[in-house]
């Protein structure tokens, strides 16, 4: 499928965010979702999660960072429907990450 405008890009990760779990909404209290072309060290990435974890926070740190990777998204979808889920998936991936939820629990879960 072709790139999607980035205009219609980030309205689809709004959209993924507003449906994300109930669990995870108090993370976004602590988190920057930033969505660039692609990841400059490893282009093929979908998402990454920066910060620290939510479960191990001590004090005031800075704002944790999730990257949301829009060419890689969009070059392994076929359709828009599928560009959706995979935008959910990675979202929510990133937000459990912030969450302190790892791989193994996020597919004990659902979520991956």
């Amino acid at each position: 499928m072709e790139i999607v405008p980035r205009y219609k890009f980030e309205q689809m990760v709004v959209d993924a965010l507003d449906d994300l779990p109930d669990e995870l909404v108090p993370v976004l209290d602590n988190v920057v979702v930033q969505i660039h072309d692609r990841n400059p060290d490893e282009p093929d990435l979908l998402g990454l999660y920066e910060g620290t974890p939510h479960t191990e926070r001590i004090g005031d740190e800075a704002p944790d960072v999730v990257s949301i990777y829009r060419v890689p998204l969009c070059e392994m979808c076929d359709d828009l429907d599928d560009l959706n889920e995979e935008i959910f998936v990675t979202v929510i991936h990133e937000i459990a990450h912030a969450a302190g939820i790892d791989d193994d629990r996020l597919h004990e879960l659902g979520w991956a």
